[in-house]
């Protein structure tokens, strides 16, 4: 916690430092709004925490936050400089060190029908970004393919707040070190050695760079390209970098799905995810669905998860309806998966 807990309002900060032990290692979420009761979300479950740390069903037992704590939550997330972070504000979020995202609401000030800026901030979404090791092995051999690129193109799914860019950042791992499948799925084989992963990570949160250094494992032969727009960003890496394997969150934007599609022709395997609760969803997208009538994703995951409950991913074939037998982790380049 103590590349966030910090930011917090002490009163805040006590009660979360407060949290039993369990809930505080399973914490995801702590939502933080003005004159209502502070709420975290902690192994899927929402609840109320009161001021000493205590959790409670019944919100009017909750710590009441105060118009004063948003403020100070404002300048210590801003660093007292709301001026330096307007672009991250006008999308709604502000990226920490380690990876951490905080969303924010408040008033957006609006200019010729577009977003200028956010003012008097009295709603924050702490997410709290952890590495999940293993959570993607289980997948990866059902992405292999036998010729190069290696790897199929994917794209990930699922709604927000269920583990696409924790799925990503395992993957990367994965894929980067060489730790393949014992068998794979089909005629596809694995390559003898780890992969060379380009990531472009416009929201600094599957490899939290500091100082362009990852401060997430994801993999020994992994280039980041850090806070970066996805679009820009596919292309130098291809340009510059040479990468095996193409590693992308949240795409959705017609320039997006364009470098996508390039990238795709490129010679390069595409991973990347969008929000969804499904294929049909996904699809109403203009941009992704542009992508998947020219059939540029040949594999989707899908990701689930109910409250309490592990991370289930549904690997599904290129025509989104037949789900590919389980493949096993090893350790092919010497190593723990």
């Amino acid at each position: 916690m103590d590349e966030w807990i910090q930011l917090l309002p002490s009163a805040i900060r006590r009660a979360v430092m407060g949290m039993p032990q369990q809930q505080a290692a399973d914490l995801e979420e702590l939502r933080i709004r003005a004159e209502r009761p502070l709420e975290a979300v902690a192994g899927g479950k929402p609840l109320f925490l009161a001021a000493d740390g205590r959790t409670v069903a019944d919100p009017r037992s909750g710590l009441l936050v105060s118009r004063s704590d948003c403020l100070r939550m404002t300048e210590a997330l801003t660093r007292h400089s709301v001026y330096t972070h307007e672009e991250q504000l006008r999308r709604g979020y502000v990226t920490m060190p380690g990876g951490h995202r905080v969303g924010v609401a408040g008033r957006a000030v609006v200019e010729k029908g577009a977003i200028r800026l956010m003012r008097d901030l009295g709603g924050f979404n702490v997410r709290i970004a952890r590495e999940r090791p293993g959570v993607a092995a289980g997948s990866l051999g059902k992405l292999l393919r036998p010729e190069r690129p290696w790897l199929h193109h994917t794209l990930i799914v699922s709604p927000p707040q269920t583990g696409k860019t924790t799925f990503l950042r395992d993957l990367a791992r994965l894929i980067s070190y060489g730790w393949w499948p014992k068998r794979a799925v089909g005629n596809a084989v694995h390559p003898p050695y780890g992969l060379k992963v380009g990531i472009v990570d416009e929201r600094s949160e599957i490899a939290a760079c500091r100082d362009g250094v990852p401060t997430f494992d994801v993999g020994p032969r992994t280039d980041v390209l850090d806070a970066c727009p996805k679009a820009e960003g596919m292309m130098m890496l291809i340009r510059s970098m040479s990468p095996d394997v193409l590693i992308a969150d949240e795409i959705g934007r017609p320039e997006d799905a364009a470098a996508v599609e390039e990238a795709a022709h490129a010679g390069v395997a595409v991973i990347a995810s969008a929000h969804g609760a499904n294929l049909m969803d996904a699809a109403r997208r203009p941009a992704l669905r542009r992508l998947l009538e020219q059939g540029v994703f040949e594999r989707f995951v899908l990701l689930s998860r109910s409250a309490g409950a592990p991370l289930q991913a549904a690997v599904l074939d290129r025509h989104g309806s037949r789900a590919l037998p389980a493949a096993t982790i090893d350790s092919g380049a010497g190593g723990t998966p």
